[in-house]
């Protein structure tokens, strides 16, 4: 499984592969081999090669607060799809807004029509990407100058939904 971490402001892509306490965990280019066995009350008993240590992991604010070797950490841990959707769907360009579909998917809903007035938050089109419904949302104020799918299309990634001026 894929994931993107987030620790003090670092973005780390984090790929999970392994079953029944055995994993590999690739952290962008470095390759660890865990051994992790949960131990209750949120604490975890893991073997890093030939290093064993205890870990304590809370959940707080939509982040996993570690605690380890008498260190705190924040991190964020966010599916690989979800955090591309929400960081690069919707990228805004000098003075307007380029929406672009960031995987393949079907267009559910197109929110809002040529001409139409945006504010930073409306949504502006519905997509269906691995059997999850994805609204993606204005990041600028402006109008929308071209629309280029419609409810029923399949899309590609980095084909353009829409375009706000």
């Amino acid at each position: 499984m894929k994931f993107e971490a987030q620790l003090d402001g670092l973005v780390i892509p984090v790929d999970v592969t392994g079953s029944g306490g055995r994993y590999r965990v690739a952290l962008g280019e470095e390759v660890l081999h865990v051994d992790a066995r949960p131990t209750g009350g949120g604490g975890w008993s893991l073997l890093l090669g030939q290093v064993s240590t205890a870990a304590d992991v809370t959940e707080e604010d939509g982040c996993f607060v570690v605690h380890v070797e008498g260190e705190t950490y924040a991190i964020r841990v966010e599916e690989e799809t979800r955090y591309i959707i929400r960081t690069r769907g919707g990228a805004a360009a000098a003075g307007g807004q380029v929406l672009k579909a960031p995987m393949p998917g079907r267009v559910v809903l197109v929110e809002v029509a040529v001409g139409q007035v945006v504010k930073p938050g409306d949504g502006l089109v519905i997509l269906e990407a691995m059997k999850m419904e994805n609204e993606f949302k204005a990041s600028v104020t402006g109008t929308v100058k071209e629309i280029r799918v419609e409810a029923g299309q399949t899309v590609n990634p980095g084909d353009v939904l829409l375009v706000i001026e």
